[in-house]
């Protein structure tokens, strides 16, 4: 599957890092390790990636990311508050310079009115330098077309494109 997605994305992630001096982990669930093979298919990942985690369970996501119980219960795990907590969370623990966390309904099922199969949630957290106050975390909503596979990989994609996007604009 990591054969469709667009490596050029990865290497420009990689190139802004390098470049930068700056790290990244990731959290997925609904991707499951697909951003992390992606970034890591690239020569000299190594210099900026630090890990992957594929939280795809509520007690994962409380484990291994410190989300609320109370973010899963109020919201869902596909939901901007737990999609920031993640990213957040990932940044933290690994602590690396870039948190990025994905959750969503790849479909078939699963999905809803509120979230219909193909809504994501991409959150991108950085960390700034200690006392600058320039830390933050974002996250946008998409629903993507397609079946489970296409549903995926968009967001793979989607979530490179958001932290470059994120990286080019600190």
């Amino acid at each position: 599957m990591t054969d469709d997605i667009d490596h050029d994305l990865s290497t420009a992630v990689g190139d802004a890092l390098r470049a930068r001096e700056e790290t990244v982990a990731v959290a997925e669930s609904c991707t499951g390790g697909l951003i992390g093979a992606a970034i890591t298919a690239v020569p000299g990942a190594s210099d900026y990636f630090d890990s992957a985690l594929a939280t795809y369970a509520y007690d994962a996501k409380r484990r291994h990311l410190g989300v609320s119980r109370e973010a899963l219960d109020e919201h869902g795990a596909v939901s901007e508050p737990v999609a920031r907590q993640m990213a957040q969370g990932v940044r933290d623990v690994a602590d690396v310079t870039w948190g990025v966390a994905t959750t969503g309904i790849a479909g078939p099922t699963g999905g809803t009115e509120d979230n219909p199969v193909g809504t994501v949630y991409i959150g991108v957290a950085y960390a700034g330098p200690w006392g600058s106050e320039s830390s933050f975390a974002s996250v946008s909503r998409y629903v993507f077309e397609g079946d489970r596979d296409a549903v995926r990989i968009k967001t793979v994609e989607q979530a490179l494109e958001d932290l470059l996007a994120a990286i080019d604009a600190q």
